[in-house]
């Protein structure tokens, strides 16, 4: 018995020591990621976005607004617990990956489909789909179509530089349909083209056109029909060859998908502080062990969650039902919901 007692201690010994090397060489490397140091550096996150109003737009003050853009500012809470330590930038769909490849941005939340062409080809990692989307039709509604094969011979708008152009073509020749594509760069040419008839319709995603439906003369006039030709999800995107920049982005989205699915929201997270489950206790930094081991304020999640609310309170602020965008969560709700959304433990 004696010997088997000094046979656990031994072991429980070692044990301990070697999760004490794993932990702190895991919080060296979290020092040690070379984005992380330039941001410190720079005292500020440069990020890359859009300009699609309820996704990333500045109000009438130039003060960013939307979806991706709170997700920004989560990151930001991470690195510096601190909101307001970030800087947006337009960048077109044909200049983002170029800008973000050369340096320009730190990580690109525009909207940017995960393909794995973009992985292996143009050396891209992709952080956790953020938003589940489609590629869609955007149709005047006095052509009477009610789905896509019907506009057989129809003249399509498509922004270059996308994955749409590749998807329309896919799509009307599976269909042994024809349509003469119209390749347009610049956004606000774009809706003029529909605007003007110069064609029947567009297509990009469904997120898009519905926000771009607003934005045109008479919105009413034009429908978007309700298949998808496409899976589009649209993640964050960062340079390849630093895994500790890529594990910070997955683990801020993680915490606002979490968030909801433990049912706290910006206005009830300080009740959860006295919560007795552990899981809680981690995920909020009660028990600041998980936080010190991963080389995080062991509060992320509770600044992130207190400040930008949870990934629900993101959607239904920015593009949900209250909201000129409308729409519904759909594939975007937490998988105890039917949705796709999940976050792996935080433990």
């Amino acid at each position: 018995m004696q010997r088997n007692s000094n046979h656990r201690k031994l072991f429980t010994k070692a044990f301990a020591a070697t999760a004490a090397l794993a932990a702190g060489l895991i919080a060296t490397s979290a020092l040690a990621g070379e984005t992380l140091d330039k941001i410190k550096a720079r005292g500020v996150i440069k990020v890359g976005v859009g300009t699609t109003p309820g996704f990333f737009s500045p109000d009438s003050s130039g003060r960013w607004q939307g979806f991706f853009v709170d997700f920004g500012r989560a990151i930001a809470i991470t690195v510096f617990n601190d909101a307001e330590k970030v800087e947006f930038t337009n960048s077109s769909p044909q200049q983002r990956l170029p800008a973000l490849q050369s340096g320009e941005f730190d990580i690109l939340l525009s909207g940017v489909t995960q393909t794995v062409s973009r992985a292996f080809k143009l050396g891209f990692h992709f952080g956790p789909v953020v938003f589940y989307d489609g590629q869609g039709l955007l149709v005047r509604k006095d052509l009477g179509v009610s789905k896509g094969e019907e506009l057989d011979g129809a003249t399509i708008g498509v922004q270059s530089g996308t994955t749409g152009e590749l998807n329309i073509a896919d799509f009307f020749r599976k269909t042994g349909k024809a349509f003469t594509p119209v390749t347009i760069e610049e956004t606000g040419e774009f809706l003029k083209a529909l605007d003007s008839g110069r064609v029947d319709a567009l297509t990009q995603d469904a997120t898009d056109l519905a926000a771009k439906r607003t934005q045109l003369s008479k919105p009413d006039d034009y429908v978007l029909l309700p298949e998808r030709l496409s899976k589009e999800p649209l993640a964050p995107a960062i340079r390849a060859g630093d895994d500790q920049w890529l594990e910070i982005v997955n683990w801020t989205v993680y915490a606002t998908i979490q968030a909801e699915e433990f049912g706290i929201t910006k206005e009830n997270v300080d009740t959860f502080l006295k919560s007795e489950d552990p899981a809680i206790k981690r995920f909020l930094g009660v028990d600041p062990s998980l936080g010190e081991a991963i080389g995080l304020d062991p509060k992320f999640a509770y600044n992130i969650v207190k400040a930008v609310g949870n990934y629900g309170e993101i959607f239904e602020r920015n593009v949900g039902k209250g909201t000129a965008l409308n729409f519904e969560r759909g594939y975007n709700q937490p998988w105890t919901a039917g949705g796709l959304l999940y976050s792996p433990p935080f433990r």
